[in-house]
């Protein structure tokens, strides 16, 4: 915590900035110490915000994700959730790397096929998928994760025209979530099934998948466990095929060390915000790693003792995982421009830094909550060091865009001209919200790679 400073004004009294300092890759922490000018000259070059995109990390994650399913004596297979970061890059990576990208659109589908995955490596998830992407997905021979009755019917009519079977999951509600918008209910899952052996000339049963809220590692292995049990059931039933469980997403990512998230949520109160602003809830930044979280999932018992990875490979079933912000962690941060700031110090206590852009560039917003951990100062000029308190807003005519309503204790005074730098904003920060407000241009997306030929970074702008 940041204590050891005073700060100024009369309703500055007992205010006391928390400090949430965000975990750092190596690679991040070697640009930012290393190589800051270029990330300078891009900025100014590129526009504010700029999102950089590290490739390496998220190949990385993906290496750290399969040894965790292998460490677990689970078959698994990976697929990217694009939703989570629209960059080509990562497709990129992932056709490299042999793992495949879970898609919810025919433009993802398109993109994901020309980022070189192939169709068996695609996986289309999203409810009520409409008749465009069905014909895709059938003509590439993509995995469909089918959410009604009505859809499988769809679905099979497609493929007919075709003369193809199109791969499908059953998506199922589960036990511990009965009221879910997504997924077949038990009545409607077993039409589904024997719908499946009927119409087996056109469909192909592969397995089930489900969707769940939240990140607890016992509540996804039970989900998983009972998609096994449907998995025998569809077996029995005339679906031989029937040997997939998709787990979907859902592992976490620590974005700062758990004692000082503990901590934060202990001391947390709306005075600590701009407006005095309540949040009812934020995503649990200290949480375990994905790859940790992996492994309790696999090591969760079932049914008395036996391990979920257990039963799995005694019942002939392979895992499908689709990690979007774990595959994501560290692969990503973005940098904004300071354009104003608002020093309120003497009258409110805290200040208003204002940057070139908006929060629609850090999407935590969508989920009515705040981001977290704090901001990078860049300082383009020397200053004196002294605590500034200030929230962090964006340049457009709301008033409720704020990147941070939470008063960040800056180590010294924010001027215009510096940077701010969050980290870790590839998973669903960069652009889950961009649009181009006030007529203004999307931000771009600049690909680094730091690990290349003589140490130097190399960068160009993404796209396929």
């Amino acid at each position: 915590m940041l204590t050891s400073r005073q700060v100024r004004g009369p309703r500055a009294a007992g205010l006391r900035p928390f400090a949430l300092t965000a975990l750092r890759h190596p690679s991040i922490s070697l640009l930012l110490e290393d190589h800051r000018n270029l990330l300078v000259d891009l900025l100014d070059g590129l526009g504010s915000p700029l999102h950089i995109v590290l490739p390496e990390v998220f190949e990385e994650n993906v290496v750290r994700l399969r040894e965790a399913f292998a460490d677990a004596g689970a078959a698994a297979d990976i697929l990217f959730a694009k939703k989570a970061n629209k960059a080509d890059c990562y497709v990129s990576s992932a056709a490299a790397l042999g793992i495949g990208v879970d898609v919810a659109s025919a433009p993802e589908l398109v993109k994901a096929l020309a980022g070189g995955v192939p169709g068996h490596r695609i996986g289309i998830s999203g409810p009520e998928k409409d008749d465009v992407l069905h014909a895709l997905a059938v003509q590439h021979g993509c995995l469909v994760a089918v959410d009604s009755v009505g859809e499988l019917r769809r679905l099979a009519a497609t493929a007919r025209l075709a003369r193809r079977q199109a791969d499908v999951l059953l998506r199922s509600r589960t036990a511990g979530q009965p009221a879910s918008r997504f997924g077949l209910s038990q009545a409607e899952r077993d039409t589904a099934v024997g719908l499946c052996a009927e119409l087996a000339p056109h469909i192909a049963l592969r397995g089930f998948s489900f969707h769940l809220n939240g990140y607890s590692a016992a509540e996804r292995a039970t989900a998983a466990n009972e998609m096994i049990e449907h998995c025998l059931g569809a077996r029995r039933r005339g679906s031989p095929s029937a040997d997939l469980v998709d787990i979907g997403g859902g592992l976490p990512v620590r974005y700062v060390e758990p004692r000082l998230w503990d901590e934060f949520l202990r001391q947390n109160e709306p005075a600590h915000y701009h407006a005095a602003k309540d949040f009812a809830g934020f995503y649990p930044y200290g949480g375990r790693p994905a790859a940790q979280a992996v492994r309790v999932i696999m090591a969760h018992p079932v049914d008395g003792s036996e391990s979920l990875a257990a039963k799995a490979r005694r019942s002939g079933v392979r895992f499908l995982a689709e990690p979007g912000r774990a595959l994501l962690d560290q692969a990503g941060f973005t940098m904004y421009r300071v354009q104003q700031v608002d020093d309120r110090r003497d009258t409110d206590g805290y200040g208003i830094v204002t940057v070139a852009g908006s929060s629609f560039s850090l999407s935590e917003q969508w989920f009515n909550s705040d981001y977290a951990p704090d901001p990078l100062l860049l300082s383009a000029r020397p200053a004196p060091d002294e605590l500034f308190p200030a929230c962090v807003a964006g340049s457009t005519c709301l008033e409720s865009d704020l990147l941070t309503w939470r008063k960040i204790g800056f180590p010294r005074p924010v001027h215009r001209g510096d940077r701010l730098v969050y980290l870790n904003t590839a998973g669903y920060q960069m652009d889950s919200n961009e649009s181009p407000f006030h007529d203004v241009a999307l931000p771009r997306k600049v690909v680094l790679r730091v690990g290349d030929g003589d140490g130097t970074p190399r960068w160009r702008l993404d796209g396929i």
